[in-house]
Order: C-alpha cells, then sequence, then structure tokens
C-alpha cells in the first residue's frame, strides 16, 4: 500500500535520488530550478509516497509571483519511481497537491510541463500565456490552473519566486555561532 504524506526531512536523500533517476543531472539546467533554489516549498504543500518506507514519489510546489504581483505556485518536480510509473501514483499525487493548495487558500498554480497529461488536471496553456520564465522555456509547455475562478485573469509578466529562503545547514551553524558570541559578550 502506498501512502501520501508531509514530507519529512528524512526524505532529502531519497528525493534527490528519486529525481535524479527520472530527470538526471539536467534537471538542475532548468529555468524552473532558477525559482526554486534557495528557496523552500510553500508551506504544506510537499508530499511524499511512500510504500514500506522507501520513497516512490514526489511532489512540491512553490510560491511565485507575477509580474504584476499576483500570487501563484509553481509545481515541480513531480516525480515517480520509474518502477512504478504508469499505474496512476503521479495523478494521485497530483490530485493531493492541487486538493491541499485549494485547502490552503492559494488561487493559481503554473507549471512547466506536458500538456497532454496535465490537461486531465485542468491546466491549460491559455491560463498562462500572459506570463513568463525568468529564462529559456518552452511557451506550449507552460500551463497553468485557477483553482479560484479568475485567480490568473489579466496576470501578466515575468515570474519571480517569492516563497521563504531555505536556511542551509553551513549557514544555519554560521548563525547559531553568531547569537552565541553575542550571548557572550
Amino acid at each position: 500500500m502506498i501512502q501520501i504524506r508531509d514530507e519529512i526531512a528524512a526524505d532529502a536523500a531519497a528525493r534527490e535520488h528519486l529525481l535524479d533517476a527520472c530527470f538526471g543531472p539536467s534537471r538542475f539546467l532548468k529555468t524552473s530550478q532558477r525559482l526554486r533554489e534557495g528557496r523552500l516549498p510553500s508551506r504544506g504543500l510537499a508530499l511524499s509516497a511512500v510504500r514500506d518506507d522507501v520513497l516512490v514519489g514526489t511532489v512540491r510546489l512553490w510560491d511565485v509571483e507575477t509580474g504584476c504581483g499576483r500570487a501563484a505556485l509553481l509545481l515541480g518536480p513531480l516525480a515517480v519511481d520509474p518502477a512504478l510509473q504508469g499505474v496512476g501514483l503521479g495523478g494521485t499525487l497530483m490530485r493531493a497537491a492541487l486538493a491541499r493548495a485549494a485547502d490552503l487558500g492559494h488561487g493559481a498554480v503554473l507549471l512547466v510541463g506536458d500538456a497532454p497529461y496535465y490537461a486531465r488536471f485542468g491546466f491549460a496553456q491559455a491560463k498562462a500565456d500572459a506570463l513568463y520564465m525568468p529564462g529559456p522555456f518552452e511557451r506550449e509547455r507552460f500551463l497553468g490552473l485557477e483553482l479560484r475562478a479568475d485567480a490568473l485573469e489579466g496576470a501578466e509578466g515575468v515570474l519571480r519566486a517569492t516563497g521563504a529562503f531555505e536556511v542551509l545547514p553551513e549557514a544555519a551553524a554560521e548563525a547559531a555561532a553568531v547569537a552565541a558570541r553575542r550571548h557572550a559578550a
């Protein structure tokens, strides 16, 4: 049985391995990655699929803003263990992520992906027509979904990351050392 749950810190290494297996090293070159770098996923929107304590799927959504200041989420990557692809786990993860995003009050989700696959969830190129990624992207693969009516109406411009910054272990250790020095002084 596969369980969909919130991502936990212990999933990190397995998630990176799964993403490498699904997308290879070129995943770091994608424009979407520029919007994720140094950021945390949107609160409550990093999900893991686990079978027998083994990570077999992942999906994350990220806080972004359109050029005109409209908040949205950027979905990705969505990955499923290659041995389980084609059995519906990706769809299950998508539906769980989109339902959670709607429950949390988000209005729109954007992604760069396979239009025929994502159309079944309501994504359409027309919803992202006036939006741009901050680097090279394939226009026909840039899709949008409104979780709330008219959430992307009038949205235009280049996306920018707005999510919380990720605190790297080295930075956290340095900040703790500085705080300790201040406290001792």
